[in-house]
């Protein structure tokens, strides 16, 4: 065996990063804004250190688009380059004059510098929408001399004396002919909305403009305690353009055993049946990464929105990093167990705004849940579940019947007339008719085994029976089976303490469940049969009298008892619907005639 070093080809590194070191083409703005920024903010801290002597100028960027010379260019008045500094830094792929500056003076700034720059890669970005690229910088060193360098992305470049004259950096794009959209105001105006708006210098696009195009001073930046609810209330309407004030938010601000700042925001849900998708933004140095990494965002947090702002990821970060990154995993646990804590602190200082948050909050809620069982562990005391009556209660709160049953309701406008039944008989059961809520009643059950969900069409409590069922009810069950066109269904016959309702249909909780797996996979699974029962009321007036009908009068009467409970159960196919409207219309006629 012997010892190599594995060789790059120059003449082609470039082209692969001109073409693959991002996935947008429109972040090589982010780039050089970025590299401006950390030249101004190294010029502050030699400044404060006493290496380079006051400066009454402003530190600022300016970006200027010139559509007739088709040329970008991005200027700042930070602590510039010499000539071997360009050498240096630029003409060298993939070495960071940021990370050398960080180390050079770590004990007299220390490492929490806010320079943002990592790999030494960002400046290529520019190849990526120009042919050619040039800068001219001017060093703070007092005997610096200026300097020009110009490259068309190849290996081989130009450098020589410059003419600038004032200290800092001009980095001229020349753009391509088919990347002419970044040559319109809009378009690149769009781009530092997205990407710079938070930066920590002023930016500026156009040397007309008196008002930087963004905010360097985040809400996030500042302490909790110094922030007013018209803040984080504005704030959160100008990010997200979203005009209905948030329910309540967490301020992150942790300096150890990471930096992390950030503000979630738990919006108001204007959509009950759905889940509304929410947005977390991601930044770095108050450079803007992305949208929703669930890797260092915990999944179901993004039905939230707001900003992490996490100075320790590199700006080309990528997902396969972050998941094999032991600190980002701390990062995500610990953004987790802050909003469960905060969910206990409303939950028990604000109970009643708790309550009135629910509908809201519950779809994110219920999610971590079944996504994160050490988020389910933290919150199940305070998981609530809305009542037929209006009430919210906990899990432990709720009534239950024998055996831990926990009646639901999954349509309250279909299922209204078991509901009705239950209030009349001073049962409870829970609303839960929310898109994600058949999942959580699955993960409840395997999670707690004391108790067990039935939807309140499955069963019949004795609560609500007058007694054994006597009499005539063979007779009566009999006659109505033999009655009826569906010959699958199971006949069976109560006393209930409600008389006005002829008949109740019935299907266990297990066949249902199974019936929905099926619509869910599209594949048959054991049980998935719809094993009905109609449940005849043998208090009722009508029912009772099934015995003493004539025979086309009892085929009338018991098809049509059978369509009513289906319809309290289900909607009826079109065939059926038009059987009993027929069969309605027919029923007024007779109606009509013994009237006469």
């Amino acid at each position: 065996m012997r010892e190599g070093n594995i060789q790059v080809n120059s003449e082609n590194i470039l082209p692969i990063i001109k073409k693959w070191l991002y996935s947008d083409k429109d972040i090589f703005l982010r780039e050089l804004i970025a590299n401006g920024c950390d030249a101004l903010k190294k010029l502050e801290k030699l400044t404060l250190v006493g290496e380079i002597s006051g400066s009454d100028t402003k530190p600022r960027i300016n970006v200027v688009i010139n559509k007739e010379n088709r040329t970008i260019t991005i200027e700042d008045n930070g602590i510039g380059m010499t000539e071997e500094e360009i050498e240096k830094y630029i003409t060298q792929v993939a070495f960071s004059g940021a990370q050398e500056f960080i180390e050079r003076y770590k004990d007299t700034i220390g490492t929490e510098s806010g320079i943002i720059g990592h790999f030494g890669l960002g400046f290529y970005s520019a190849f990526m929408v120009s042919d050619s690229v040039e800068i001219d910088t001017l060093s703070f060193q007092s005997d610096a001399k200026a300097v020009h360098w110009v490259s068309k992305g190849e290996t081989a470049y130009e450098i020589g004396e410059g003419e600038r004259t004032t200290r800092g950096t001009l980095i001229t794009l020349h753009i391509a002919e088919n990347e002419s959209e970044f040559l319109e105001e809009s378009r690149t105006r769009e781009i530092l909305r997205k990407y710079c708006a938070f930066m920590p210098c002023e930016i500026y696009l156009n040397p007309k403009e008196q008002t930087p195009v963004n905010d360097i001073s985040p809400l996030w930046l500042k302490a909790p305690k110094d922030c007013t609810n018209e803040e984080y209330e504005k704030f959160y309407s100008q990010l997200f353009m979203d005009f209905n004030p948030p329910l309540f938010w967490i301020h992150l601000n942790v300096d150890y055993p990471f930096n992390l700042k950030g503000i979630l925001y738990f919006p108001k849900q204007t959509n009950k049946v759905e889940v509304m998708p929410g947005e977390i933004k991601l930044f770095s140095n108050q450079v803007y990464i992305a949208d929703n990494i669930k890797e260092v965002v915990p999944e179901f947090l993004m039905l939230l929105k707001g900003v992490i702002d996490c100075p320790d990821l590199p700006l080309n970060v990528s997902r396969s990093f972050l998941q094999n990154d032991g600190d980002v995993q701390k990062i995500s646990k610990h953004i987790s167990k802050k909003v469960s804590d905060k969910l206990h602190s409303v939950f028990s200082e604000e109970r009643e705004n708790y309550n009135k948050y629910w509908e809201d909050i519950s779809p994110f809620i219920k999610f971590g849940c079944i996504k994160d069982e050490s988020f389910y562990d933290r919150v199940k005391d305070i998981l609530l579940l809305k009542t037929i009556n209006g009430d919210y209660l906990t899990i432990n709160e709720f009534p239950k019947e024998a055996d831990g049953k926990i009646f639901y309701v999954s349509d309250e406008n279909m299922q209204a007339q078991y509901v009705n039944m239950f209030k009349q008989h001073g049962l409870n059961a829970a609303i839960l008719t929310h898109m994600i809520d058949g999942h959580l009643i699955s993960f409840l059950e395997y999670k707690e085994k004391d108790f067990k969900f039935l939807r309140i069409d499955s069963d019949i409590g004795d609560a609500m029976k007058n007694g054994e069922a006597v009499g005539d009810s063979d007779n009566i069950i009999e006659k109505f089976k033999a009655s009826l066109e569906n010959s699958d269904v199971t006949v069976k016959a109560e006393r209930l303490k409600t008389a006005e309702i002829p008949a109740l249909m019935l299907l266990s909780e297990y066949s249902r469940r199974m019936q929905d797996m099926s619509k869910m996979y599209g594949e048959a699974f054991p049980g998935a049969k719809s094993e009905t029962t109609i449940v005849l009321n043998l208090e009722n007036d009508i029912v009772k009298s099934i015995p003493d009908l004539s025979q086309e009068n009892l085929k009338l009467v018991c098809q049509h008892i059978y369509d009513l409970a289906q319809l309290s159960h289900k909607k009826l196919s079109a065939d059926e619907m038009a059987a009993f409207i027929g069969r309605s219309v027919k029923i007024l006629g007779i109606v009509a005639k013994v009237g006469n």
